[in-house]
């Protein structure tokens, strides 16, 4: 005997005896019962060590262990942060100070009044 899978969008072009993947044969003997739910169990836990589940569970269990492992994380993603700024905007300074060797019209006056926005408010500030 054999049971059909359900596919909702089939083409009318495509039949399915020109799909095997949709024909499964309905288990004969208690043997063959047994085999398919031990495949099926076996691939159902396969699927859930995959998925790290345990893993997950067990650290829903211990709450502090969460907490240290959230304030290592944010920790290392807040240093990442200030690390790439930095990085950024070195070169981005760089690039300016480049462009300010250069005197070039426009661009040269531009950063000309950034330098002295920044010195102006270097001056003021004493901290």
């Amino acid at each position: 005997m054999i049971r059909r899978k359900g596919r909702p969008n089939v083409s009318p072009e495509k039949t399915d005896a020109e799909d095997p993947t949709q024909l499964t044969a309905i288990p004969e003997t208690s043997e063959e019962q047994i085999r398919d739910m031990y495949n099926l169990t076996l691939k159902w836990t396969q699927q859930l060590e995959r998925s790290r589940i345990a893993q997950y569970t067990e650290l829903l269990n211990r709450p502090w262990r969460l907490i240290w492992l959230n304030i290592l994380s944010g920790t290392a993603r807040g240093v990442g942060i200030a690390v790439g700024f930095t990085f950024f905007a070195a070169t981005i300074i760089y690039v300016l100070q480049v462009l300010g060797a250069l005197n070039l019209p426009i661009i040269g006056d531009y950063i000309a009044d950034i330098v002295r926005i920044v010195q102006r408010q270097l001056e003021l500030n004493t901290y």
